[in-house]
């Protein structure tokens, strides 16, 4: 025999208000601010009631719980604008790729590097990579001797993270910004 689908009670977020607080006395804030000191519920009920407004559990686990006469809607509307604020404000760190060769020219590494502070100045790591080819694994140290150039002209404004490694046939290191 089949069970009808019951869906979960709802999870109520947020504070409790009006008949949802549990406690039978509060310590109650008034609309104006004032606070009135500990009350019966009912009472602190039948003065929400004739403000017109809710009575909101602030600090739960106080005692008595703290309550205060305020709008509901209005206290969850900026608390929905506080959220939306902060994550507008998060900024997610990147790590971009800056590939290089190790003879590489000055003119081209001047790009590179050029590219390399647009990305710390947007708060960016950069992660660069030396490839090497062919016969050019033999001449490791000009690898480098190229990352540790790139260290001292970003010495201002990044700092290393990882230092210069070779894995296989590239040579990596990486900079976060300062």
């Amino acid at each position: 025999m089949r069970r009808p689908f019951r869906a979960p009670p709802p999870t109520n977020t947020g504070p409790r208000a009006n008949q949802d607080i549990r406690a039978p006395q509060v310590q109650l804030i008034d609309d104006e601010g004032n606070n009135r000191g500990d009350v019966s519920i009912e009472e602190a009920l039948e003065v929400a009631q004739n403000a017109g407004l809710d009575l909101v559990e602030i600090s739960p686990n106080a005692n008595p719980p703290v309550c205060k006469v305020l709008d509901l809607g209005k206290l969850k509307y900026q608390t929905q604008k506080k959220a939306a604020e902060a994550r507008k404000k998060q900024k997610t760190v990147e790590v971009k790729e800056i590939k290089m060769r190790p003879n590489i020219d000055t003119h081209d590494y001047e790009v590179k590097m050029k590219a390399m502070n647009r990305f710390f100045d947007s708060g960016d790591k950069v992660k660069v990579t030396l490839r090497f080819r062919g016969r050019e694994m033999a001449h490791q140290q000009l690898g480098m001797q190229l990352l540790q150039k790139v260290k001292e002209d970003t010495v201002e404004i990044a700092k290393v993270e990882a230092e210069p490694k070779l894995e296989g046939r590239q040579m990596m290191m990486v900079l976060a910004p300062k």
